[in-house]
């Protein structure tokens, strides 16, 4: 098929031959960070270096959702349906509360600035789990060029007690991640420190205690070529990666089974639409989706 690469048989169950990949959006100049609002019937999505979120409508196209922006990134939604972002330009997490206003979740730890938050995952009991790399502070191009003060970290933020741990500290560069379908094991992106071209880039994963606290941490996969910029798994837990060539499909053992092809460098993904079965995937300069035989995790 020419939009999909098969490595495993067990891929080509995974789409349909007359559902293509589509170009649904396109005139950006680096998207990132897709959310589906289903009771919007929606797809919103970051084009940070223009310092705006967008959003995609079937039918309708797209329109400008927020600008600016403050240079947000990576977004998702909790569990009363309402906007998490990262913004780089603030160095914050915030919410958008149903009327509109903005409440910060995070912009400090131990009384210091967070770097760029990057990308944000809700776990089912409400905390939020953002990480918070260099990227958007070491350029003016994703925000504003400014001093490090914290290092690369993981957060975990309790919004109903207002708590903030930081609970993997071992990374270059913390980037996309995601929890599997039961919350048991969290997969985390460490694409390495910026204009480092010898970084290693991996997705690590960890095992996920009735308190929140992590174990583990070895290598589930190594992205080639690309990195695993941003990701989200599937029902039966595959996990669904960016990659230069596309969108990587690796099985919950750690393996690559086949691809779907992009002709822009991905940079993040998410599932949505009718049934939670069409992979919205954010591109460089477009957004690309593609109707799967497949079904996302089920979140809000």
């Amino acid at each position: 098929m020419g939009c999909f690469e098969i490595i495993d048989p067990a891929f080509g169950r995974f789409f349909m031959g007359n559902a293509p990949v589509e170009q649904i959006a396109t005139g950006f100049r680096w998207v990132e960070g897709p959310v589906w609002f289903g009771d919007a019937n929606c797809l919103l999505f970051s084009d940070i270096p223009n310092n705006r979120i967008m959003r995609w409508i079937e039918g309708e196209g797209t329109s400008i959702y927020r600008q600016p922006s403050n240079y947000a990134n990576g977004h998702t939604r909790d569990r009363q349906g309402r906007l998490i972002s990262c913004e780089h330009g603030t160095r914050r997490v915030t919410r958008t509360e149903h009327d509109g206003s903005i409440t910060v979740i995070a912009d400090r730890f131990e009384g210091k600035r967070l770097n760029s938050p990057n990308d944000v995952v809700v776990k089912s009991d409400g905390t939020i789990w953002f990480s918070d790399p260099h990227y958007g502070i070491m350029t003016n191009y994703e925000g504003y060029k400014s001093e490090q003060e914290l290092p690369c970290t993981v957060y975990r933020v309790d919004p109903s007690t207002g708590r903030m741990d930081a609970v993997l500290t071992d990374f270059a560069g913390p980037n996309g991640l995601a929890f599997s379908p039961n919350e048991s094991l969290l997969y985390v992106a460490d694409t390495g420190a910026m204009f480092d071209a010898d970084a290693a880039r991996h997705i690590r994963v960890f095992s996920v205690a009735a308190d929140g606290s992590l174990s583990g941490g070895t290598v589930f996969h190594v992205i080639d070529p690309g990195a695993a910029d941003g990701f989200r798994l599937d029902s039966d837990g595959n996990v669904w990666s960016s990659a230069a060539d596309g969108v990587h499909c690796i099985n919950p053992a750690g393996d690559l089974i086949g691809k779907v092809l992009v002709p822009e460098l991905v940079s993040n993904v998410c599932f949505g639409g009718r049934a939670k079965h069409r992979l919205f995937m954010t591109a460089t300069t477009s957004v690309y989706s593609v109707i799967l035989n497949r079904e996302g995790v089920q979140r809000p």
